[in-house]
């Protein structure tokens, strides 16, 4: 592995595991982003890593860099991964992503193959790691002459439940409209830039129950949000996201009568968001008076004006709210009024105007909703199986993975890139989001370069003979595993 070279893109918070593995597994790293101090910041204290600045759009550029190296991570806006592939295979060299495979970037898998370039995609947290262990099973019942008739899987990044401490129980270690570099289907990935986690509250679902598909409107999705039992210490509620019904196929369980993928968080959210669905602040329409350079405005006056409210009294702002939403009964009521004072939408300070409801309301939630020094961070990813096995018997059993962040010396998600670690599989000091995709990632990176993953063209972790390799490592070296259990 001593002496390959990776040309690195982006600069998210999960590409500092990725490039610290790489690094301390003596792999020369080209650390490339937009602008030279955020890949200088990046790069800091790791050996064999070299900071750059580079623009992708800029082809000439691109193929310059793409060119000095044996494989690049794209790990940047998934809207710019054909662009990277197409370079790729103009100069023959592999590619790594963690972002779902796009149409764009499917187009591209006949030429990859003639080029004779490898191009791994889906290997982080979700995607990723959800893959590696739903395939797992799926194939051993298989392999057994069993069926799968039911499938669900639920992910979720949050806060620990002691930091767990304002009326969402969520913290955003980035900006709370811009989280996931590719949120058509991703359920808590982090990372990057794109969507968001407020915008994907807006989106359908669709899945499959006995047999049937289930089609969810987005106003009606946080109506669907249930309680969800993992472990008896979680509070968690969960509702479905975006399409699972391609999974039926994806995961070669055409037999599988119930497919959900959905998200957790903890309980009191649904309401909660779902009341800013109805009373218009999850919405992005241009407003006049929300327009950055407009008159200064208090947060009581825009939530006025949003709500077409007669004053900006807060009695007769909570009863606009009242005749715009409805609640399940008056402890529900007070406790999302007292959510929405806290947030600040009664008050007298002054709002940060961005044009419309949604992002001038994610300017006050990344102030009032970041993590603390010393918080941490949890990811819990459970998949769950309904088997009829070959004798006709029928079992459930589960995946599960628990992870916190290390909050060693600052705090691991807003401070991570001060904590250095110096043995190769010690990765203390990281956020739990970032552990969970950025080391997948590096492995995946490995595998390729070693020539472990052999397969040419656009892929992504759905096979036994691609997935086992990755699984080996990152449970022996790294510890990341799903615990498996037969529950009934």
């Amino acid at each position: 592995m001593a002496g390959g070279s990776v040309l690195l893109l982006g600069a998210g918070f999960v590409t500092r595991p990725t490039a610290q593995i790489l690094a301390d597994n003596g792999l020369k790293v080209t650390v490339a982003c937009r602008t030279l101090d955020s890949a200088k910041k990046l790069a800091e204290g790791l050996k064999n890593a070299h900071p750059i600045s580079l623009d992708v759009t800029k082809s000439e550029a691109l193929d310059a860099e793409v060119a000095k190296n044996d494989l690049v991570i794209s790990l940047i806006p998934y809207t710019f991964h054909a662009t990277v592939i197409k370079s790729a295979i103009r100069n023959k060299k592999n590619v790594v992503t963690t972002s779902y495979v796009s149409p764009a970037m499917m187009e591209l898998d006949k030429e990859a193959k003639e080029a004779g370039i490898t191009v791994m995609n889906e290997i982080g947290l979700d995607p990723g790691i959800d893959h590696l262990y739903a395939v797992k099973t799926i194939d051993e019942v298989h392999k057994a002459g069993g069926k799968v008739t039911g499938f669900l899987s639920y992910c979720g990044g949050l806060p620990a439940p002691e930091a767990s401490d304002n009326p969402l129980g969520y913290k955003f270690s980035w900006s709370s409209r811009g989280i996931n570099i590719d949120a058509r289907n991703s359920r808590d990935m982090p990372a990057y830039a794109s969507l968001g986690v407020l915008l994907a509250l807006r989106n359908p679902a669709k899945y499959y129950k006995d047999g049937k598909v289930v089609d969810v409107k987005s106003a009606e999705l946080m109506g669907t949000a249930k309680p969800y039992h993992i472990y008896p210490g979680y509070a968690f509620v969960a509702y479905p996201n975006r399409d699972s019904t391609p999974y039926r196929e994806r995961y070669s369980m055409p037999e599988a009568q119930t497919i959900i993928r959905g998200t957790l968080r903890y309980a009191g959210f649904p309401e909660f968001v779902r009341t800013l669905v109805d009373i218009g602040f999850l919405s992005d329409e241009e407003r006049d008076f929300l327009k950055t350079g407009a008159s200064k405005l208090s947060w009581k006056e825009a939530t006025a004006k949003i709500l077409g409210a007669t004053s900006q009294s807060e009695d007769d702002l909570i009863w606009a709210i009242s005749s715009k939403t409805s609640f399940a009964n008056t402890e529900e009521k007070e406790r999302i009024i007292a959510g929405l004072r806290w947030v600040g939408l009664f008050s007298d300070e002054e709002a940060i105007l961005r044009g419309n409801p949604l992002d001038t309301l994610c300017a006050t939630l990344e102030k009032k909703m970041q993590y603390e020094p010393g918080e941490r961070d949890m990811v819990l990813l459970q998949h769950k199986f309904e088997i009829e096995n070959k004798d006709g018997s029928k079992e459930t059993r589960t995946s599960t993975l628990v992870e916190y962040a290390d909050p060693k010396g600052q705090s691991p998600i807003l401070d991570f890139f001060s904590i250095q670690s110096k043995l190769i599989g010690n990765i203390e000091g990281y956020s739990a989001m970032a552990k969970l995709v950025g080391v997948p990632c590096a492995v995946a990176v490995m595998k390729v370069l070693d020539g472990t993953i052999k397969q040419k063209g656009i892929l992504a972790p759905m096979t036994p003979e691609l997935n086992n390799p990755i699984m080996k490592e990152l449970k022996e070296k790294y510890g990341i595993e799903m615990k498996e259990k037969v529950i009934s």
